[in-house]
């Protein structure tokens, strides 16, 4: 059954957003964006840049909707589009607004989503292809440890620990894939911005992202074609076919996918270390420091 709506309303809403935009007085933009979800009590992360905003907060259903009738309001963020979900808890313990070099890090400075991307792939049409059998491969763009919790059946996981290992994992990939139709995915897109245009500087001549990444995908399709659960940037760890908190675990510290046994274990604590990162140093948790 795929879901009409959003599920049924909860406590708390997150959303994912991002936009590649000129964006200048940087420092001004971070005060007024801190004042705005310090009155709506929301909390998550907020990553600005000169390319543009990136996002991923959570807080009371109205708050995040106040939150974002005014952010629409600014120059340039009229057409924001976001993903969204539910939460029965507030997803984020701290508030968190930086100002980087980069919305999404990527070494090479040459690929501009602002300027071009990779033609955009909705998330009903891929649906509809793989339904019908069309020729394609699907290309995960995310790390590791997410496409371990679940991806799209038959996809390529390139088997990188950081984005910034993608022109390593291209590298990799067979040549005869140039030639074929590839459709490239992330969590909620932002990745394929940079990954999209980059596979078509070394010579991929017919490269697709999916459209809002498997957020919207789920949101729109559902679960069909994608097998387990995605892997989410807060304390939810990941999210089912239908948006709904799932049950999967995962350290917050060294991200290792943990079995009921592994919660039970001596050394597991909660956002502090599990028997696979324990003693290994200070620890930090590091749920929510990527979008």
């Amino acid at each position: 059954m795929l879901p009409s709506s959003l599920p049924s309303p909860t406590a708390f809403r997150v959303i994912a957003a991002y936009k590649f935009i000129r964006l200048e007085s940087l420092p001004e933009l971070k005060v007024r964006l801190s004042s705005l979800c310090e009155e709506n009590e929301l909390r998550g992360t907020i990553l600005l840049s000169p390319e543009g905003i990136n996002l991923f907060i959570g807080g009371e259903v109205r708050h995040v909707e106040g939150f974002l009738d005014v952010l629409r309001a600014m120059r340039g963020f009229e057409d924001l589009e976001v993903k969204q979900s539910e939460s029965s808890t507030r997803p984020f313990g701290r508030m968190f607004i930086k100002i980087k070099k980069q919305i999404i890090c990527f070494d090479d400075e040459s690929i501009d989503p602002a300027q071009r991307t990779s033609p955009k792939l909705p998330a009903k049409t891929l649906k509809q292809w793989l339904d019908e059998g069309r020729p394609l491969t699907l290309l995960d763009t995310r790390n590791e440890y997410e496409v371990r919790i679940g991806t799209f059946a038959g996809a390529i996981d390139p088997g990188i620990t950081n984005f910034r290992d993608w022109p390593a994992a291209v590298e990799k990939l067979s040549p005869s894939l140039k030639e074929e139709p590839v459709v490239i995915f992330c969590t909620g897109g932002i990745r394929c911005e940079k990954a999209g245009p980059y596979l078509e500087q070394q010579g991929f001549k017919n490269v697709l992202q999916l459209e809002g990444g498997i957020l919207k995908y789920f949101e729109e399709c559902g679960g069909a074609h994608y097998n387990g659960e995605c892997f989410v940037f807060d304390d939810r760890v990941s999210v089912d076919s239908q948006l709904r908190e799932a049950s999967t675990a995962v350290c917050s510290v060294c991200r290792a996918q943990l079995t009921p046994e592994d919660l039970r274990h001596p050394h597991y604590v909660w956002k502090e270390s599990c028997q696979n990162c324990f003693g290994t140093g200070p620890t930090r948790s590091v749920i929510g420091a990527t979008l």
